[in-house]
């Protein structure tokens, strides 16, 4: 597949033509969905600048904590060394190794709080009842693409939390401690926290990294809420998700539209694949039933068609562990089958 870019602001009149086209796609039993997310080039409205930089601030450290994440080392030496021989000399040296991870795995919650915020003030921008779910990707598509990035986070938070085992090592390792020597541990914590906050955070934290993935859960849980606050939105919310879903898909199998970075052919997969994940913990029915707007086993050939080097054995990965419904007795056993199958 050539990913050679060809794709420029000026060309767009010919993009939407192109793929407006009727040929047979994943989709082609449904409405076809003839926009063009531009991922690459796509600036904020006047009327958007606002929250679209408050929402960048969260996207910018979001990329320094997932640096971070995917760099997390564990202090299991440490606490071994604890363990097999519990002096006061030993305990302080444990702690003094163990606090900066721990100062750096709260960092981490703390964030999802922040995406927790944000979250509900892009979905009430593009998902009023006011304009169909296609409009409003095509008049905000720069708070798409924040959206869209928010969910491509989600997915790597997830993803590297569940290859770093260290992380809730490390954190059980310190609220045991926190539980077992109360205030007398005081000297090694933060200086400007007593030991009971310690311990309530901590548990908070603790609660946070239990979830297989908390990031996902953090997602699922705000956009339920956002929901449950209007419930004339929750069709129109609903709709819109499957709407991306399917316009990530109608770009995708276009091969006459090609990007200036191969990375965000990637980013559109991941996407695509988070938005089925959200669509799935956040409908009453899930992403699998029949009834579903979204075109599941389409969605699964395609991760599968994808070159090699694309790596979408994650995806899929992520499609079979994380999603809320796919073991459910509503879920047909051909969709199970070809996604569980290699």
């Amino acid at each position: 597949m050539n990913l050679a870019c060809c794709c420029q602001p000026t060309i767009m009149g010919k993009l939407l033509s192109l793929l407006a086209r009727d040929e047979n796609s994943c989709c082609s039993a449904q409405q076809k969905y003839d926009i063009f997310l531009d991922f690459e080039n796509a600036q904020p409205t006047e009327s958007e600048m606002q929250l679209f930089d408050e929402v960048q601030i969260v996207l910018t450290e979001a990329s320094d904590v997932l640096s971070d994440l995917k760099h997390y080392s564990g202090a299991d030496q440490y606490i071994r060394a604890a363990i097999n021989n519990p002096s006061a000399e030993q305990n302080a040296l444990t702690w003094e190794a163990l606090m900066p991870r721990i100062r750096t795995l709260r960092r981490f919650y703390f964030f999802s709080q922040k995406i927790a915020f944000v979250v509900p003030q892009i979905l009430t921008e593009i998902c009023s009842d006011d304009i169909t779910p296609s409009l409003h990707l095509e008049n905000q598509q720069a708070l798409v693409k924040q959206f869209s990035e928010i969910i491509e986070f989600v997915l790597k938070f997830d993803e590297y939390k569940m290859r770093t085992p260290a992380i809730q090592n490390d954190f059980s390792y310190y609220r045991r401690v926190l539980m077992r020597e109360g205030t007398s541990v005081h000297s090694f914590t933060d200086e400007d926290e007593d030991s009971n906050s310690n311990l309530n955070v901590a548990n908070k934290v603790s609660l946070f990294y239990a979830e297989a993935t908390p990031m996902l859960r953090t997602l699922s849980n705000v956009t339920s809420l956002f929901l449950n606050k209007d419930k004339r939105l929750v069709d129109y919310a609903i709709d819109m998700l499957s709407t991306m879903v399917k316009v990530c898909i109608r770009m995708l199998e276009t091969p006459t539209v090609q990007f200036r970075k191969q990375e965000t052919h990637l980013f559109m997969l991941r996407v695509l694949v988070g938005l089925i994940i959200l669509y799935d913990h956040v409908h009453p029915n899930g992403a699998f039933v029949k009834t579903s707007n979204i075109d599941i086993k389409g969605c699964v050939r395609l991760l599968k068609d994808q070159p090699e080097e694309f790596q979408t054995e994650n995806l899929l990965n992520a499609l079979r562990y994380t999603t809320a419904h796919l073991n459910d007795p509503s879920t047909s056993k051909t969709v199970r089958s070809l996604l569980m199958e290699a």
